[in-house]
C-alpha cells in the first residue's frame, strides 16, 4: 500500500513538472509572437509616419505676366519659338513683383529658390497648350522647392540657429507673408504617381519604376508560369519513378529555392548579358533573372497542388477510356489550378520585392523617361527605393518611405489575392 502511494506521488510530481514545462513553452511561444508583432508594428508605424507626408506637396501662388516681351517672343511665334521662350525669366519677374525692393544678388537667388525648377516647365506646357495666353496676366499655382515643402511639413525647426538651417531668416519672413495671405497650399502629390525620377526631390515620382516593375513582372509571368507548370506536370504525372535523373532534377529544384538571389543576378550577368547580349537595365533581362528565381517556387507549389488531387479522379478518367494526357489536362490540371495560381502569385510577390539580383544586371541606373516596352531602360520599385535611400537630400527620406508604402500595398494585394483564390476555389475531398 505504501509502495502504491509512493508511485502515485511520483506520477503527480511528474505531471506537475510536465504541466509546468508546457506552461513555460506556451508563455515563451506567445512572448515571441508578441515581440515579433511589436517590432513589425514599430517598423510599419515608422514607415507610415515618415512616408505619409510625401503624398502631399506644397504649392505657391504666383501672378505671372505672359506678355510677348516678358517671354521674349513674338505674339504669333511658332511652336518651336514658344518652346524656347524665357519662362525662367517670367517666374523670376513674378517673384520680384510679389516681393519688391529686393536688390541683393544673394536674396534674388534665395527668392528664386522658393519655387521648384519645374515651375518654368509647367508654364511652358501651359502656353504651348494654349498660345492665346500670350499677352495675358495669369494666376498659377506652382510647386514649391523641396526645402520649402519640408519646412511647411514641420521638418525644419525655425528656432534653430540660421547657420544650421537651409532656410534663412529673410526667407522665413517671405514664407510667413505668403502663408498669412493664403498663397501657400498643401495638395495631393499627384506628380509622385505621374512623374519619373528626378534629381530634384519635389519633382521625383515613381511612374517610371512602376512601369518598369510592370514590364518586368510581365516578362517573368509570361516565362515562369508555363515553364513552371509544364515542369511540375511532367515530374508529377509523366516522369518515371525511382529514376536517377528525375531524382537529381527534383533535388536541384529544391536546392534552387534556397539559393541566395544575388547568385541569380551573377548568372544573369554572365549568361543573358555577356553571352546572349541582352540589353542591360531593361525589363527583359530583369524578367529573365526573376524567372529563374520564381521557377522553383512555382514548380514546388504546382507539384503539391497536382499531388493533392485524389487518385480516384485519375482512376475514373482512365476507366472512361481517357488517355494519360487527357486525364491530366481535362481533369487533374483544372482541379489543381487554384493551388497552382496561389503558388504563382506568391512567387511573383517574392520576385516583385527582389533588389540584389537586379543590381547585378545594371537596373540601378538613374532613369527619368517612362519605359514604353521591355527593351527600354528601366528601374523597378525596390531599386528606386534603394536609390532614394542613398540620397543625402532630406526630402528623399519621405519619398523613400512613401515608395515602400506603395510596394507594401502591391505585395499585400498580391498575397490577399492568393488567399482569396485559395478560399474561393478550394475543394475538399
Amino acid at each position: 500500500m505504501m509502495q502504491m502511494s509512493n508511485k502515485t506521488e511520483l506520477v503527480r510530481a511528474s505531471l506537475a513538472k510536465r504541466y509546468a514545462r508546457e506552461k513555460r513553452f506556451r508563455f515563451w511561444g506567445l512572448a515571441s509572437i508578441v515581440l515579433s508583432l511589436t517590432f513589425l508594428a514599430i517598423l510599419l508605424t515608422t514607415i507610415f509616419m515618415q512616408g505619409w507626408p510625401a503624398f502631399t506637396q506644397t504649392y505657391m501662388k504666383l501672378d505671372v505676366n505672359l506678355s510677348a516681351e516678358a517671354l521674349g517672343v513674338d505674339a504669333h511665334a511658332p511652336q518651336d519659338k514658344l518652346r524656347a521662350a524665357s519662362y525662367d525669366t517670367v517666374v523670376l519677374n513674378a517673384l520680384t513683383t510679389r516681393f519688391p525692393g529686393i536688390t541683393e544678388r544673394k536674396q534674388k537667388m534665395a527668392l528664386k529658390k522658393l519655387v521648384s525648377s519645374s515651375a518654368a516647365y509647367d508654364l511652358q506646357k501651359m502656353v504651348m497648350a494654349n498660345p492665346k495666353l500670350i499677352g495675358t496676366q495669369q494666376t498659377v499655382w506652382v510647386m514649391a522647392d523641396d526645402d520649402i515643402d519640408t519646412y511647411f511639413k514641420g521638418n525644419i525647426d525655425r528656432t534653430q540657429p540660421e547657420a544650421d538651417r537651409r532656410i534663412k531668416d529673410f526667407q522665413l519672413v517671405w514664407l510667413d507673408d505668403l502663408e498669412a495671405k493664403n498663397e501657400i497650399e498643401r495638395r495631393f502629390n499627384l506628380p509622385f504617381f505621374t512623374s519619373g525620377d528626378s534629381r530634384e526631390p519635389e519633382q521625383a515620382g515613381i511612374l517610371s519604376a512602376l512601369m518598369g516593375s510592370f514590364y518586368t513582372m510581365l516578362v517573368t509571368m509570361t516565362l515562369a508560369f508555363p515553364i513552371g507548370v509544364a515542369a511540375a506536370i511532367y515530374l508529377e504525372e509523366f516522369a518515371p519513378k525511382n529514376n536517377t535523373l528525375v531524382d537529381f532534377i527534383e533535388v536541384n529544384i529544391n536546392n534552387l529555392a534556397a539559393v541566395p538571389s544575388i547568385v541569380f543576378g551573377l548568372l544573369g550577368l554572365a549568361v543573358f548579358i555577356q553571352f546572349f547580349g541582352v540589353p542591360r537595365s531593361t525589363p527583359l533581362v530583369g524578367g529573365l533573372v526573376l524567372t529563374l528565381i520564381t521557377l522553383p517556387t512555382i514548380i514546388i507549389a504546382s507539384r503539391a497542388a497536382l499531388k493533392s488531387v485524389p487518385p480516384s479522379i485519375r482512376q475514373a478518367a482512365y476507366g472512361m477510356g481517357a488517355s494519360r494526357v487527357q486525364t491530366v489536362f481535362h481533369h487533374t490540371l483544372p482541379l489543381a489550378m487554384p493551388g497552382i495560381l496561389t503558388g504563382t502569385i506568391i512567387g511573383m510577390a517574392h520576385a516583385l520585392g527582389e533588389t540584389a539580383p537586379l543590381l547585378m544586371i545594371g537596373m540601378v541606373a538613374f532613369i527619368v523617361d517612362i519605359p514604353q516596352g521591355i527593351t527600354d531602360p528601366a528601374a523597378i520599385l525596390p531599386v528606386q527605393i534603394y536609390l532614394w535611400s542613398d540620397s543625402p537630400e532630406r526630402a528623399f527620406t519621405e519619398k523613400t518611405s512613401a515608395a515602400i508604402i506603395v510596394l507594401l500595398f502591391f505585395l499585400v494585394m498580391m498575397n490577399l489575392l492568393a488567399v482569396l483564390l485559395r478560399k474561393r476555389f478550394e475543394r475538399r475531398w
